[in-house]
């Protein structure tokens, strides 16, 4: 008969093995085009690649929403604290909050060193991020939990697959703060935990992210149209690789990815 303390050491080695399996599913598409051998752009450094200017206005662009992505999910985390059931989880989220604030002003550092004033970079993308976190607020914990764990990582996946093909100086920053800050792995368990404790919930989350998993693309695809520099990179015209069938490819893996990690959180996609 299996003992309480085997039974929740069994829960945690699976939560932490739907977590590791998520996760590598999620970045094996933009990790092995980031491991090949790098050509055109991609095997050039900052100094060489900005030369040609409609480059270095997208790599501002990226940096600009980046930074400003970073910011928000600051003032989200601080936010989703106060939902806390327990003073450990304030304190996880306020120790996250710190870290993706870190990675903002590691963005605009960089943005302030390129030349570039940081604030007019992360403007034109306030509307279209400050519209996806009001059309997604979370009106629980477990939906914070949910909306950090899943709408952060579509994001981080778009962005690693950009990463792939940026200069060799842009991508090491890009791919820096992408590292993720522990929320997974603590979404993961709280969210597991509450289903185990209360299976409808099940339902409920299923449906938010679905939602979530919509606007975000719906998002990221109005960001990219309506800058140029962005939208050239990605279908071909500045960064090495890409057309207009990668750029499918590229969703198709963001969205494969994302049915992962609903799996790791119990629910269905």
């Amino acid at each position: 008969m299996e003992t309480p303390d085997n039974a929740k050491d069994a829960a945690t080695e699976a939560t932490d093995a739907a977590t590791d399996a998520a996760t590598d599913a999620a970045t094996t598409g933009a990790t092995d085009a980031a491991t090949a051998a790098p050509t055109g752009i991609a095997a050039q450094d900052w100094a060489t690649a900005s030369a040609d200017p409609t480059y270095r206005a997208a790599v501002v662009d990226l940096l600009g929403a980046l930074a400003y992505g970073e910011l928000a999910a600051f003032e989200r985390l601080a936010e989703d604290a106060k939902l806390a059931p327990t003073l450990a989880d304030k304190a996880e989220l306020a120790k996250m909050a710190s870290a993706e604030f870190h990675h903002f002003e590691q963005l605009t550092g960089r943005l302030a060193e390129i030349g570039a004033e940081p604030t007019e970079a992360m403007e034109p993308f306030v509307a279209a991020l400050d519209g996806f976190h009001r059309q997604t607020a979370p009106s629980d914990w477990l939906e914070g939990l949910v909306k950090a764990y899943v709408g952060d990582s579509i994001a981080s996946d778009f962005y690693r697959e950009v990463a792939a093909r940026l200069d060799s100086d842009s991508r090491k920053l890009v791919l820096a703060v992408l590292d993720d800050t522990g929320h997974a792995s603590f979404a993961v368990e709280k969210v597991r935990a509450a289903i185990e404790a209360e299976p409808r919930v099940g339902g409920r989350l299923a449906l938010w992210a679905r939602r979530l998993m919509g606007e975000a693309l719906s998002q990221s695809q109005r960001v990219v149209a309506e800058r140029d520099a962005l939208s050239t990179m990605l279908v071909g015209g500045v960064a090495d690789g890409f057309d207009l069938a990668e750029v499918g490819r590229m969703f198709s893996r963001i969205t494969e990815a994302h049915t992962k990690r609903m799996a790791a959180l119990g629910l269905a996609a």
